[in-house]
C-alpha cells in the first residue's frame, strides 16, 4: 500500500476539463508522447476534483 497522499486539486473539475478539451483541440485529435503524459496528469487532477458523495451513516 502506498503511503503517498492523494494530490488535492486546487481547481474545479470544470476548470480542469476545459484544459483537457483545449489540449485535444491543440493536438488536432492525436496526442504526442508529451501530450499523453499531460493528458494523464490532467485526468488524475480532474478525478481528484470531482465532488465525493456523502457516506451513509
Amino acid at each position: 500500500m502506498s503511503t503517498t497522499p492523494e494530490p488535492v486539486s486546487e481547481r474545479s473539475a470544470a476548470e480542469v476539463n476545459e484544459e483537457i478539451r483545449a489540449l485535444w483541440l491543440r493536438s488536432g485529435g492525436t496526442l504526442s508522447v508529451e501530450q499523453r503524459e499531460e493528458y494523464r496528469r490532467l485526468v488524475l487532477e480532474w478525478a481528484a476534483a470531482l465532488p465525493r458523495p456523502a457516506k451513509a451513516a
